[in-house]
Formats: structure tokens, sequence, C-alpha cells
């Protein structure tokens, strides 16, 4: 579970912000996503599958 607390002098709009890089480098929105609907087996590593030929193509490319 991700949390922050409020630092000395900080507003409102610091810890909001501080909090939203937790949770993004904790990928918790990206799990939030991918459960959102069920999703087999089969079908979820021809997901992966697809997003790995497009990352490499992606590197290739540079």
């Amino acid at each position: 579970m991700a949390f922050v607390s409020l630092r000395e002098g900080e507003d409102g709009e610091g810890l909001l912000r501080r909090f939203q890089t937790v949770i993004q480098r904790a990928g918790v929105m990206r799990e939030l996503r991918n459960r959102r609907f069920f999703r087999s087996k089969g079908e979820q590593a021809r997901l992966d599958k697809a997003r790995s030929i497009r990352r490499a193509r992606r590197r290739r490319n540079r």
C-alpha cells in the first residue's frame, strides 16, 4: 500500500502531487485498469506478446 506523510511546510497540492507520483511508480493505476475486466490467461499472454513486439519494434527503430 502506498502512502505519503505531510512534510513540514508542505501544502496540499505538493502532497497530492507526491502521492500521485508514488501511486504511478507502484503501478497501482495500471493494475486497476488491468483488473477492470476479466482476462483469461491466454488473452493476457497475447496482449503481453503484442506489447513486447511493439516495444522491440520501437527500440529497433531508434
